[in-house]
């Protein structure tokens, strides 16, 4: 049997290129990056800010992967031929982005609502794509009923890789995944499958490679951004309080040197921490996070958690609440 794959979902505001570096640098295991999704426009040209996310740096394009966020087939291949020159062999298309600004414009998830128009997408980009193109989907806009005609439509194209997401659109990151809808396209699906959702814990994994053997690959997200260690647990691996220590403060250093501490990374760190957290007993210190104004107010917080509270065994997902899984959905893509 072949070793398990991981991929680190791409998390628009979190996983950028100082982010992933740093995680790479710190915890070993994860074997491909996805990078938050690119959305091409007509005027078909990078901006600089592209350009230096797919800048390789120590990570290499074999272990990156761009992903593409689009409704126009010839905004795709223009972007598609373009991360091409840069040396990358691979491109992914997003279908399960659950945002609705994206998906009311027709892109991610919202064009799992015609797998017609899907049908005609698909077929104009693989016939000019200079690349392999994989896909990251959800099982459907509204039911889990939908997701046959869209894998029968996936299945027409040779797909070098399928994530699927066992959700809906609709049910954004609440609740637990449609096992028997990842189950059919087990039995079915033409491309090699990933599997992405609910995958907190190394037991989440394990219950995956056990229930569907021939699947050969996961992607993890959010149990990563809470557990930075997921990755080397499920390779067998330990996660030590200096360990995430470490990557905290080599990360926050990063951050300093390129952003306003303000401004730009008590944002970045507040994101991270809303997973980061549920590492940690409940004991008040989130909320005062939420209230800091100043990276000076912030960070101190951190350090009393990271080097003085006790760590639990697996983060605490049961502390995200509705509320929290909605706004996620308006700022990730996962």
């Amino acid at each position: 049997m072949r070793p398990l794959r991981y991929a680190f979902a791409p998390m628009e505001g979190i996983t950028g290129k100082i982010f992933r570096e740093i995680h790479a640098a710190h915890f070993p295991g994860i074997d491909r990056y996805c990078l938050p999704f690119f959305s091409p426009t007509e005027v078909h040209v990078l901006t600089p800010r592209q350009k230096r996310e797919l800048e390789p740096g120590p990570l290499s394009c074999a272990r990156l992967l761009p992903q593409l966020l689009t409704k126009s087939a010839d905004d795709f291949l223009w972007c598609a031929s373009a991360i091409a020159d840069l040396g990358y062999g691979e491109i992914n298309l997003n279908l399960g982005c659950p945002s609705g600004t994206v998906v009311s414009k027709g892109k991610g998830a919202g064009m799992l609502r015609d797998p017609d128009a899907l049908d005609r997408f698909l077929d104009a980009v693989f016939s000019r794509c200079p690349i392999p193109i994989s896909v990251k989907t959800r099982i459907g806009l509204e039911e889990p009923a939908e997701f046959p005609a869209i894998l029968a439509v996936l299945n027409r194209y040779p797909i070098c890789e399928l994530t699927v997401h066992p959700r809906t659109r609709r049910e954004l990151y609440a609740g637990p995944v449609h096992t028997e809808a990842f189950a059919e396209a087990v039995r079915t699906a033409a491309a090699p499958l990933c599997c992405n959702g609910n995958l907190f814990t190394p037991s989440c994994v394990q219950s995956v490679t056990e229930a569907f053997p021939t699947v050969g690959g996961v992607m993890l997200g959010r149990g990563l951004l809470a557990d930075p260690a997921l990755a080397v647990r499920c390779k067998g691996g330990e996660r030590t309080r200096a360990d995430l220590l470490a990557f905290h403060n080599d990360l926050c250093a990063a951050y300093l040197t390129a952003m306003h501490p303000n401004q730009a990374v008590l944002p970045k760190l507040k994101e991270l921490w809303a997973y980061l957290r549920l590492l940690f007993p409940e004991d008040g210190s989130w909320k005062q996070m939420k209230k800091c104004k100043t990276w000076a107010e912030f960070y101190p917080i951190t350090q009393e958690l990271l080097q003085n509270r006790p760590l639990l065994a697996e983060a605490d997902f049961l502390r995200i609440d509705q509320t929290e899984a909605a706004v996620c959905t308006e700022n990730h893509s996962r």
